[in-house]
C-alpha cells in the first residue's frame, strides 16, 4: 500500500486566516488538494488536522465515500510539521510500504506530480523521491518504508524531514514533471493572490 499523508494542520500564522480555507477553483484549498490526492494512484489518504480541526473536516465532508480517506487529528500539532507528519504515519505504519508527503497548502497540486512518483517508485524504487520542476525539488515526497524509523525521531529542532532526507542525499531521485505546481506552496496572501487569484483559480 502506499499512502498519501495530506498535512492539514498548521496555524497559517503569516495568512491572517486559515489559508487552507481559503477558496481555489471555488472550492477550499485543502478540500482541492485531497480531491486530486483520491483521484491519484494512491491506495490510502490520511489528512493529518490540528488548528481549527472541525472547520476543516467540515469542508472534506462528503469527499469520499470508499473508506480511501481517513482524517487524523495530532493533538502536538503546535509544534510543527514534524508532529503532523509523524501522525499521519503512526496511522498507516503498519500497513504502507511508502508514503507521500503532501502540503495541504500546495494550492495548484494535482493527481499528476503524485502517479509520476507513484509509477518510477514501483519501476525503480528508491529511499526517497522528490517531485522536481526543471531540476528544482518540491513537493510531494515519497519515502520508502526502509525509513520510516528515522521519520519517526524527526522534530522541528533538528530540521524535520530534511534531516532524513540530507542523510541519505546520495540515494534521493528527483523525478521531472512538467509543471510549476510542484513549487507553488501558499505561505501569505501575497501568495495566494499571486498564484491563485491573478492566475484565476479563485473564488468562483
Amino acid at each position: 500500500m502506499i499512502a498519501i499523508i495530506v498535512l492539514a494542520a498548521g496555524k497559517s500564522t503569516r495568512f491572517a486566516k486559515n489559508k487552507l480555507l481559503a477558496l481555489v477553483d471555488g472550492e477550499a484549498m485543502i478540500r482541492r488538494v485531497a480531491k486530486e490526492a483520491l483521484h491519484s494512484m494512491a491506495d490510502k489518504v490520511v489528512v493529518v488536522l490540528g488548528h481549527e480541526a472541525d472547520r476543516v473536516r467540515e469542508v472534506l465532508r462528503g469527499l469520499d465515500d470508499t473508506g480511501k480517506l481517513q482524517l487524523v487529528y495530532n493533538e502536538r500539532y503546535e509544534e510543527g510539521m514534524s508532529s503532523s507528519i509523524k501522525a499521519g504515519l503512526h496511522a498507516v505504519d503498519d500497513a504502507a510500504e511508502a508514503v507521500i508527503i503532501l502540503p495541504g497548502d500546495y494550492a495548484l497540486m494535482t493527481s499528476r506530480p503524485i502517479d509520476a512518483l507513484i509509477k518510477e517508485y514501483q519501476v525503480s524504487g528508491g529511499p526517497i523521491l522528490i517531485a522536481s520542476f526543471q531540476g528544482k525539488r518540491g513537493h510531494p515526497i515519497l519515502i520508502d518504508r526502509s525509513l520510516f524509523d528515522e521519520v519517526k525521531e524527526i522534530n522541528e529542532e533538528t530540521m524535520g524531514l530534511r534531516k532524513v532526507v540530507r542523510a541519505h542525499s546520495n540515494e534521493v531521485k528527483l523525478v521531472e514533471v512538467n509543471s510549476k505546481e510542484v513549487l507553488i506552496d501558499i505561505d501569505t496572501f501575497e501568495d495566494y493572490a499571486r498564484y491563485v487569484e491573478r492566475a484565476g483559480h479563485g473564488p468562483r
